[in-house]
């Protein structure tokens, strides 16, 4: 089904050998298969891998400069191509098509009729077709035949780009044209890099129709009641969104406008690392089903039985499956207005406690600031722990200055009274390699005590290296650990940790220091305090 008014002629592609258009997972499974892109598991999911691109490239990735763009863009954080480069690139890319067997998908971005964009995919490989699929929002097959795009994205791993032609820095390039909504990408075949193109469209699109977009999973109580998780890779945002009490509105983007939360996908693309069905058993099920793409997952070649455990391709091993296959999920990926919203962290420090209460001040300053950490051999080189600030919990993916979304996050706060938390996931009694990972039952807890309300009841302290209120007690959690002091055996030693924690904090908010108000200045952490 598609709209014979609207084919390739649209983005001036011609002279393809042929172009197979929203072809469901069967006829995809078949085509990926046929043309040697991946294999069939044990568990009936398809398998590929993405070569020597495991992640995101970054550092390949350009925005158009020209008069629309020229005052919007963030240029400090988004590296800048010519409109006269990306012209070429794309005449390249088109000849470059001739030929081939493309594969078409027309897809939502965004489950708010309001505020969604319809996004056509054009992909080189099979399963690149079924990966979008799979994550962006499925339209009903009879929307298909009166289908226009409003983004074109093109994705073509096996063409080269050249440097010195195209603008770029390698032969890898995403080149984004926000004033034609066209997205070039080559040179690699990770697939991700298809639907953070369309996050960041929209990173760029909403703010000014007042809407917020977010780098966030959410769900939904029984008492309509949503909850906002933000957070860098590897803190929990997928893990403690898939909650069996609550619904699932969506794991990874969405966008806050006057009629709620809205999720930007229609999928997951979950870590695969370590997976055990005993931690994780939503998204063990979710992942073992026809439909599924496993990314760079390590396959047994006579049993064709996947290890979750080997992370010898790389720790970014990923399952990417329809949002659907969760047992949980709220009607339409919608919810209301959220009444809380958490940050989550993982301080590999050791000094932050599991949870803590924000103001609205200090909700702005820790959502500017994205802080997390990096634990030894999670990286090459990597030998201590390593702060980590995204600003936003998503800079790779803000076309705007940090400061217009965090303005506009903390406007929504005040009007709707969101509570607002910190919630680390991270280290207790020492930092990475002399303390442990903080319980997932005192997560759990924790969390479902702010979500069920009974945590404002509750006695606080304020913590004296961030300034935050911190419950003193919480029914079923060791009050040892709300603490972090106390579960360090050597104090001394804490005390240098925070003070060279808060340190990093300081220093890296030294940016914005000149775009936000005295009440944010004053939310930061203070190194007198944690000195003492």
């Amino acid at each position: 089904m598609r709209n014979p008014n609207a084919g390739i002629e649209t983005i001036g592609l011609a002279g393809l050998a042929s172009i197979h258009w929203n072809q469901s997972a069967p006829s995809l499974y078949e085509q990926a298969i046929r043309r040697n892109e991946g294999q069939l598991t044990a568990a009936g999911t398809l398998a590929a891998d993405t070569g020597v691109h495991t992640g995101r490239s970054p550092k390949d990735k350009f925005v158009v400069r020209d008069s629309g763009t020229e005052d919007q863009i963030w240029w400090d954080n988004n590296k800048a191509m010519e409109p006269a480069a990306f012209d070429r690139l794309l005449e390249d890319m088109r000849d470059h098509a001739k030929g081939m067997n493309l594969f078409g998908q027309d897809l939502y971005g965004g489950a708010d009729p309001d505020y969604r964009i319809n996004v056509r995919v054009y992909t080189e490989y099979a399963w690149h077709s079924l990966f979008i699929r799979n994550l962006l929002i499925r339209p009903d097959r009879d929307a298909l035949t009166s289908f226009v795009p409003d983004l074109t994205i093109i994705d073509l791993p096996s063409f080269s780009a050249d440097p010195e032609r195209h603008g770029c820095r390698s032969e890898t390039v995403i080149a984004c044209d926000f004033t034609r909504k066209i997205i070039l990408i080559a040179g690699t075949s990770y697939a991700g890099e298809m639907k953070k193109s369309v996050f960041t469209l929209l990173n760029y699109l909403l703010p000014p129709k007042n809407v917020m977009p977010m780098h966030c999973s959410a769900n939904l109580g029984a008492n309509g009641d949503t909850a906002v998780f933000f957070g860098l890779s590897g803190t929990g945002k997928t893990t403690l969104s898939a909650d069996p009490k609550r619904k699932l509105i969506g794991d990874d983007e969405h966008g806050w406008s006057e009629n709620g939360v809205f999720n930007f996908e229609g999928g997951s693309y979950a870590k695969m690392i370590k997976l055990s069905q005993e931690a994780e058993p939503q998204i063990w099920a979710a992942t073992h089903r026809f439909g599924v793409i496993y990314e760079n997952v390590t396959i047994d070649p006579d049993t064709r039985e996947p290890n979750f455990d080997d992370g010898s391709k790389t720790e970014n091993t990923r399952g990417a499956y329809p949002i659907e296959f969760m047992p949980n999920i709220a009607t339409g990926s919608v919810g209301p207005n959220p009444k809380n919203i958490i940050m989550l962290t993982a301080d590999a420090f050791g000094v932050m406690p599991p949870i803590a209460k924000l103001t609205p001040a200090q909700a702005m300053y820790h959502f500017l600031s994205g802080y997390t950490a990096k634990i030894a051999g999670t990286e090459k080189g990597v030998t201590d722990p390593e702060a980590t600030f995204s600003t936003c919990f998503g800079a790779p993916f803000l076309p705007r200055h940090p400061v217009e979304y965090g303005n506009l996050l903390r406007e929504l706060i005040a009007r709707h009274e969101v509570d607002c938390w910190l919630l680390n996931t991270g280290w207790t009694g020492g930092a990475h390699g002399v303390g442990h990972r903080m319980p997932i039952s005192a997560t759990r807890t924790l969390l479902d005590a702010a979500l069920d309300g009974s945590l404002h009841s509750a006695d606080y302290r304020t913590d004296p290296n961030f300034g935050f209120a911190v419950p003193v007690s919480v029914p079923g959690v060791d009050s040892k650990i709300l603490d972090p002091r106390s579960t360090w055996d050597d104090k001394a030693g804490y005390d240098r940790q925070a003070a060279r924690l808060v340190g990093m904090f300081v220093d890296n908010f030294a940016r914005f220091a000149d775009h936000v108000d005295a009440s944010v200045l004053q939310a930061a952490p203070e190194l007198s305090n944690a000195a003492e």
